[in-house]
């Protein structure tokens, strides 16, 4: 009885497995866990949900049985691949290292701090060392009081109580560090911070306006610089030279080629003047204050001055900051720029906290604690040290479930905390001990993570079979069809009604930086001049191709109706300021036939296809696949 028992609790657990299976190719599973994953990733919502799962069915299962192939191969061993998959591994390992929900609060502070830009105003005073002083406490308190009653005389206050003052324009979320981030963007226009003490100085902010976020900006500038003790000569002569030159560009002067000609700015002068995109707190705010009235794209702002010189600066494009969201490039932005920040280990030391238990950390009773801070005392007197060469070093100081901690690392990590003054607060070597349960923990975690994380464990699995689907893929598919010169003749020879041109044309395809470039070589063409002359002539912001083209490929309402030769499309302007344009050498008919080397592309397209399928024929009678259809219908339904 207890035998028959046993069978059936088996029977259970074998069907209870099966019934989580979608499908099997030879002796390997895909769970239903598995598919789903793949097909929520990379399926958009659909009407006929049957029909788009059976399809992905389809593709899955090709993909696994290609990965299937790769792995027989070993591909998985090849050093590009291995070192492909650490890289990877290395880039994500940190998306997983810190407490999920933490860091949603973060990214959610990090949002909603990105839509408004404050104006911030700084007062500071050192700390006397070693300690606090009353004096220093008291001068910034005072300035705290003149502020606080609506005192705006900014400097005199700083000199009055010997403050150190500094404008800081306008700051959005990761300007500044977050310790004073969390303060300034808990005021009001027009409010003071109480007194807040760092490490090395006493300060007061005020935050004095308050804007909705000027989004990203990619401009130009032509600049006249002048040194900071120039005349008033100087600066005249500087000044008179920019007008003549803005009178130049409001004439219809191209930007970039005076940009070259006569700005001083050298970082900027070759590429038309144009600078790197930017946001809030980029450059001073008299910088700003001017760029900011520029309407419309290709706006030219008058000549100012600033510390630097003179400017004369045009606007090439706008992106105001999303404010939806779940706006995706906003979101990796943030995201970017979060795992870069120090705020993110307030999340990761919650999560070292969580994780302790779950990774079976032990400390060891084979060295005291006496001992471990006696020889880090040590190690910090002869920095130079060999960590592995002290008493304790080969002794383990901490276990987990699969794994140890040995004393060395112990003070590797003291010598290199302490020596770092931007990370080193001068904290007891029991509170490093502290850190240090913390930071061991998190390496063990993160060498392990394919075991406690599956979202990391899927990923680095599609990650690697995606690299191997690409090499077994390159040998068995896409090199060899390429190379195969007789195959490819067969296959145009046998299937040659399919590679006929559609209505066609011989063009010159013009493409410009802009719209008046692409006007100006438009007009030459007209005129008669040859266009390799007219791309020489412009040097840089044009470029042109010929070639036959089917008119479908070519971007020009035109071709809707007839397209006669030697004509020109209308010029086409592009979202990013660019313009195309095209001219019609010669039109031809439908239905023309392709020679071989003209259909060369598309040949070698179908041959890939041929090949791939017989490929795929031998691999299903190596591995044949079974689909369950009763999780199919789950899925379905």
């Amino acid at each position: 009885m207890k035998k028959f028992y046993l069978l059936f609790a088996m029977a259970l657990c074998m069907a209870s497995v099966h019934s989580q299976t979608v499908f099997t190719y030879g002796n390997n599973v895909v769970s239903k866990d598995e598919f789903l994953r793949a097909y929520n990733k990379n399926n958009n919502p659909v009407t006929d949900k049957e029909k788009s799962i059976r399809e992905y069915l389809d593709l899955y299962s090709n993909f696994k049985l290609k990965v299937k192939a790769a792995e027989e191969l070993r591909l998985d061993t090849l050093p590009q691949i291995q070192y492909d998959i650490a890289n990877f591994r290395r880039q994500v390992e940190e998306n997983y290292m810190s407490d999920e929900k933490g860091s949603a609060q973060l990214m959610d502070e990090a949002f909603a701090r990105s839509q408004k830009d404050l104006h911030v105003i700084h007062f500071s005073i050192p700390v006397a060392q070693p300690g606090d002083s009353t004096k220093d406490y008291q001068q910034i308190m005072a300035a705290y009081q003149s502020l606080h009653a609506g005192d705006e005389n900014y400097q005199a206050i700083a000199d009055k109580n010997n403050l150190k003052f500094g404008d800081l324009g306008f700051i959005t979320v990761f300007s500044v560090p977050y310790e004073y981030e969390n303060i300034i963007y808990a005021l009001k226009p027009g409010q003071v911070s109480k007194a807040y003490r760092s490490k090395y100085a006493w300060h007061l902010f005020k935050v004095t306006e308050e804007r909705k976020s000027i989004g990203k900006w990619k401009i130009a500038q032509i600049l006249f610089t002048y040194p900071p003790d120039a005349s008033e000569d100087t600066r005249k002569a500087s000044l008179k030279k920019a007008d003549s030159v803005y009178q130049l560009l409001m004439n219809g002067a191209d930007f970039a080629k005076i940009a070259k000609e006569y700005s001083d700015d050298k970082l900027t002068y070759m590429r038309a003047g144009e600078m790197a995109e930017f946001g809030t707190g980029k450059y001073e705010p008299d910088f700003e204050k001017e760029v900011f009235k520029l309407k419309a794209d290709n706006d030219i702002t008058r000549p100012f001055t600033t510390a630097y010189g003179v400017h004369i600066v045009k606007r090439i494009a706008f992106a105001p900051t999303p404010t939806e969201k779940d706006n995706a490039g906003l979101q990796f932005e943030l995201k970017q720029k979060l795992m870069q920040d120090p705020r993110i280990n307030e999340a990761k030391e919650m999560f070292a906290k969580e994780i302790i238990a779950l990774i079976g950390y032990k400390k060891s009773a084979a060295v005291k604690d006496a001992d471990l801070y006696r020889f880090a005392d040590s190690i910090i007197a002869s920095p130079s040290a060999d960590a592995d060469k002290f008493p304790i070093s080969n002794k383990t100081i901490i276990t987990f479930k699969n794994g140890s901690v040995k004393a060395s690392d112990w003070l590797k990590f003291v010598r290199d905390y302490k020596s770092n003054p931007e990370q080193y607060k001068g904290e007891t070597n029991a509170e490093l001990w502290n850190k240090y349960i913390s930071y061991a923990s998190l390496e063990y975690y993160k060498k392990h993570l394919e075991e406690y994380n599956a979202d990391f464990r899927y990923q680095m699995k599609e990650f690697k079979e995606g690299n191997m689907l690409f090499e077994i893929m390159e040998r068995n598919v896409w090199s060899k069809a390429s190379t195969d010169t007789v195959g490819l003749l067969a296959q145009y020879n046998a299937n040659k009604t399919k590679y006929k041109w559609a209505a066609s044309a011989d063009v010159l395809i013009f493409n410009s930086s802009n719209e008046k470039l692409a006007n100006d070589a438009l007009e030459a063409l007209k005129k008669g001049k040859y266009w390799k002359e007219i791309i020489e002539g412009a040097e840089t912001g044009i470029q042109a191709d010929s070639g036959r083209y089917e008119l479908s490929q070519i971007t020009d309402p035109a071709v809707k109706g007839t397209v006669a030769e030697n004509s020109f499309s209308t010029i086409l302007k592009n979202s990013d300021g660019s313009a195309t344009f095209v001219k019609y050498i010669k039109v031809y008919p439908p239905d023309q036939q392709r020679s071989f080397e003209e259909a060369k592309g598309l040949v070698i397209n179908d041959y890939q296809n041929v090949l791939e399928k017989k490929w795929l024929e031998a691999l299903r009678k190596k591995y044949p696949i079974k689909i369950n259809e009763a999780v199919v219908g789950q899925l379905i339904h």
